[in-house]
């Protein structure tokens, strides 16, 4: 069996899964199924947000299809820049970058809405032109024009949705392994780990997906290591990720936007492919392979990243 058959087969048994679990909801929410439940994340989010260790403010923005969750830090005359976190990571997940992210920029970190976090979705499942028009609404918004783009994993193939569009406004893109974007997950088997974690979650399940996608998982703060621990715990799984398949040629070759692709070189869902098919096909692309990092790269080596961002950005 292919690789892109056994990931298609796990993710509709992902989906399948989600659709009992969501018969059995308790209250009105698309990914927690309790208000203790859900309650007990937006603690635990609180304590990993204040990882950070920067001045931040936290906003709500009323959207077509629901409340968009935005942290905002950074000086207020810094270029803006916005960041799009990894699946179930929230934008708590960059307080190993953001004070090299906000040094010179405006930070504009989005929670995304069908994943657990603080955005709240109050529509049906989007689909792809609608998770577009979502993130628009919040460009709009607050006025950015010719922002910057920081992306990982899940996040990276909706910066690159959002880049292929012909009216945008975004300048450069920064991809941090990102997920499903130039090619299907490079190592499947390795991967399941994390499917069996979200269907049956359990402490033991969630250490082997650490070790699986992190070189140094011993370098995750045990703060966040409890919200990104309950996200899999409590959340529902959803179909979305039936919508990631990689782009196509025509796709990356509109991108005009400078770009710079990082992945680790024990990725467990990029290769040397990845890269090779972003210098074929983006016009205006850096490639660089982070060594000794897996996919969770912003923590397995927060400072080279960081530094390389820097260079790009800057």
């Amino acid at each position: 069996m292919t690789p892109t058959k056994i990931f298609v087969r796990l993710v509709l048994f992902l989906a399948l899964a989600s659709c009992a679990s969501s018969k059995k909801a308790k209250f009105e929410d698309y990914v927690f199924e309790t208000k203790t439940e859900k309650q007990a994340y937006l603690n635990s989010y609180d304590k990993a947000l204040k990882l950070w260790d920067i001045p931040y403010t936290e906003e709500n923005v009323q959207t077509s299809f629901g409340t968009a969750h935005i942290i905002i830090a950074g000086p207020k005359n810094g270029k803006d820049l916005v960041l799009l976190h990894g699946m179930d990571a929230t934008s708590t997940m960059w307080y190993p970058n953001i004070k090299s992210l906000a040094k010179n920029h405006r930070i504009y970190a989005i929670d995304f809405l069908m994943e657990p976090g603080k955005s709240t979705l109050t529509a049906k499942p989007l689909s792809s032109e609608e998770i577009v028009i979502w993130y628009n609404e919040i460009f709009k918004h607050y006025k950015l024009k010719k922002f910057d783009i920081v992306a990982a994993s899940r996040g990276g193939w909706i910066a690159t949705l959002l880049a292929i569009q012909k009216q945008n406004s975004i300048d450069k893109i920064v991809l941090l392994s990102p997920a499903q974007t130039f090619k299907f997950i490079d190592k499947m088997g390795k991967t399941t780990t994390a499917l069996m974690l979200k269907l049956f979650p359990s402490e033991k399940k969630f250490g082997k997906t650490l070790k699986t996608f992190s070189t140094h998982p011993e370098k995750i703060s045990p703060v966040y290591k409890r919200q990104f621990y309950l996200a899999n715990k409590y959340a529902k799984s959803n179909s979305s990720m039936l919508k990631m398949t990689p782009f196509s040629d025509d796709e990356l070759k509109s991108i005009t936007n400078p770009v710079l692709v990082l992945i680790g070189d024990k990725d467990v869902i990029n290769s040397d492919e990845s890269l090779e098919r972003a210098e074929k096909y983006l016009i205006h692309v850096k490639t660089k392979k982070i060594p000794d990092a897996g996919h969770f790269l912003t923590i397995d080596q927060s400072k080279i990243v960081n530094d390389a961002i820097a260079d790009f950005l800057n």
